[in-house]
């Protein structure tokens, strides 16, 4: 059996850019998709914790050090420049695999700057 687990975050991203009219994605300084190792086309959900919006779409490279974060396309009507984001991105593996594996947690500030890196999130409290 396969399961699907989180891969990768990038959390609370700010949007820098919405493009309607590019073609569809989501750009993303590349620096951000090295540290937390989501690779270029691959699949990623966006959680939009402004406005509560949550699709899919891809990851593209963004020029490395700009901190942008693009959301473009259809994808461009559910935010808007400065909303905070969680960009993830999920591997399917054996429940063997799954046992032992930890994922690439990227926390970003307000300019998409890398705060600290993590390979577990907390347990939370009550």
């Amino acid at each position: 059996m396969q399961i699907s687990l989180l891969k990768a975050k990038l959390h609370r991203a700010c949007v820098t850019q919405v493009e309607l009219e590019y073609e569809g994605s989501c750009a993303i300084d590349e620096n951000l998709l090295q540290a937390s190792g989501i690779m270029e086309y691959e699949q990623i959900h966006i959680y939009n914790v402004a406005n509560g919006e949550r699709f899919v779409t891809y990851a593209i490279r963004a020029e490395a050090g700009s901190g942008t974060i693009s959301i473009n396309g259809a994808a461009a009507h559910k935010a808007n420049v400065g909303d905070r984001i969680i960009i993830c991105a999920y591997a399917s593996m054996s429940r063997a695999d799954a046992a032992c594996y930890k994922p690439d947690l990227v926390y970003l500030d307000e300019c998409n700057t890398i705060t600290r890196q993590s390979t577990q999130i907390p347990v939370q409290v009550a």
